[in-house]
């Protein structure tokens, strides 16, 4: 491992530097060996007690320069102005196979200065969330922080009761965060505003270095990014349920998976997060709340656009206005490509919402439902698809309406190909996760492992696995999820 340390080459406003708290009895749970061949990392994948004490935070790999970084934010619509790693340690960046810079960070490392009376530990059932979900999203082909390794910290951990404890190693593109911005904005510090801003086009969009008004053009280019990245979670039916500010990643990736989750039937009105008690982050809220985040970003940098205040505003606004139609063109192209219509017909959306619309009615699950008429596409019986709804009124003539859009010039096995290809046949299932969860406090990993390998090929079936892809039986559904702190 070549660490290569640029954030800690800013100045000592933006972090502080300090030591992992060492842990009594590091265990390895899992190790992501195909992540770690990625990021270029040369440890032996056998030496189970060399990886546990490097990624509990006991021992630090040569070039470490561990901090926790400063940030702020919006939480529930409210702003705490001094929030920053309270349980995290950025332990440095490393280049890629790939040539990109990638971070490294330990979660559950123990307290730092912005820990607010925390532990700065992390519970056992929280790693193995994130640690699926995070590799489940990337194999989805949506951009995610990754998980390199997951390992039982030995101590116990108290939240309303006790639990076991454990370290996670966060991989991504960065940390810096929306709020990372907000922290220096609301100090009224414009040069370290400018300072992160020129930071994160070297880092990310380094394209855009010689461009006029190029702070504008730094907005703008997160927007498109925020933009994309909400349409594909729609796409699949995720649940980020905790979007504050200082959730969202200037690079573009999903970045903290706690009350995260899945639907399994359809509504737009789902939420899963059980401190989420008026919605504000629901399945269909996410591209409004994503646009609501990029305007406090854009409250921060507007001082940095160019051609004065009113000029700055005015640019402001035409973003965040083309932010909603970005969105709005990813997310129909998503959605074309799910019911495996080609080209922009006039009348996609209303086909695309009327499909939604009846599988709400139905009660039809979203993943399971798209699935099927990938199927349908192929040849298949319409039974297949008619038997996950409820109440399918409607959905027969929707069909003939769809046939119709797809024409008949196509052969149905290519078609069916195509779609399944963004229609997964698998998808983090809550209860499973919390079944895996519930096992491994008792020490069993096996259905965490298998979960994990399952989800590495969501568009692929499995005969194997095929359990897994079931929805919950009413007595397993899984109507909270819990924020990791």
């Amino acid at each position: 491992m070549a660490f290569d340390n640029h954030y800690a080459r800013l100045p000592e406003r933006f972090y502080v530097s300090l030591l992992p708290t060492p842990v009594k009895a590091p265990r390895l749970i899992r190790y992501n060996e195909a992540l770690a061949d990625e990021l270029d990392l040369n440890f032996d994948a056998q030496d189970r007690d060399r990886l546990a004490a490097i990624f509990s935070g006991n021992q630090l790999p040569e070039g470490a320069e561990p901090l926790a970084m400063a940030y702020a934010g919006h939480q529930f619509g409210n702003f705490v102005p001094q929030l920053g790693d309270g349980r995290a340690l950025l332990l440095g960046e490393v280049v890629d196979r790939n040539g990109k810079r990638r971070d490294i960070q330990l979660k559950g490392a123990g307290p730092t200065p912005f820990s607010r009376n925390g532990d700065g530990r992390a519970a056992l059932g929280p790693v193995l969330r994130e640690y699926i979900v995070s590799e489940a999203m990337a194999a989805l082909g949506i951009p995610a922080t990754r998980a390199l390794v997951a390992v039982a910290s030995g101590e116990p951990v108290i939240r309303e009761t006790v639990l076991p404890g454990a370290v996670f190693t966060r991989v991504a593109a960065s940390h810096i965060r929306v709020g990372t911005f907000q922290f220096f904005a609301a100090r009224g510090d414009e040069d370290g505003v400018r300072q992160l801003a020129d930071h994160v086009i070297a880092r990310h969009y380094l394209q855009l270095e010689q461009t006029e008004n190029r702070i504008l053009a730094l907005f703008d280019a997160i927007a498109e990014r925020q933009a994309f990245l909400v349409a594909r979670w729609l796409s699949v039916g995720f649940i980020h349920g905790v979007m504050n500010t200082d959730n969202m990643t200037v690079s573009g990736e999903t970045i903290d998976f706690g009350p995260c989750a899945f639907l399994d039937e359809y509504d737009p009105r789902k939420v899963f997060s059980s401190i989420d008690r008026q919605g504000r982050y629901a399945y269909a809220n996410q591209p409004a709340i994503a646009q609501w985040n990029l305007a406090r970003l854009a409250e921060c940098l507007l001082p940095l656009f160019e051609g004065g205040e009113e000029q700055a505003v005015e640019d402001a606004n035409a973003a965040l206005k083309t932010f909603g139609e970005t969105f709005q063109r990813h997310w129909l192209a998503n959605f074309r490509a799910k019911l495996g219509v080609e080209g922009e017909g006039e009348d996609d959306l209303a086909l695309v919402n009327d499909f939604l619309s009846l599988m709400q009615q139905g009660g039809a699950d979203f993943t399971l439902t798209f699935r099927a008429l990938s199927k349908l596409a192929g040849g298949a019986d319409v039974q297949g698809l008619v038997g996950l709804f409820s109440h399918p009124a409607g959905l027969s003539d929707w069909i003939t309406r769809w046939r119709g859009r797809l024409g008949r010039d196509h052969e149905p096995a290519e078609k069916q190909k195509a779609m399944e290809a963004v229609n997964p046949a698998i998808i983090a299932r809550n209860h499973r996760i919390e079944e895996a969860i519930a096992a491994a406090i008792y020490d069993d990993f096996s259905l965490f492992h298998r979960l994990v390998d399952a989800l590495a090929n969501p568009y692929e079936e499995n005969a194997d696995h095929a359990d897994l892809a079931l929805p919950p039986r009413p007595e397993e559904r899984v109507m909270r999820t819990f924020c990791g702190t």
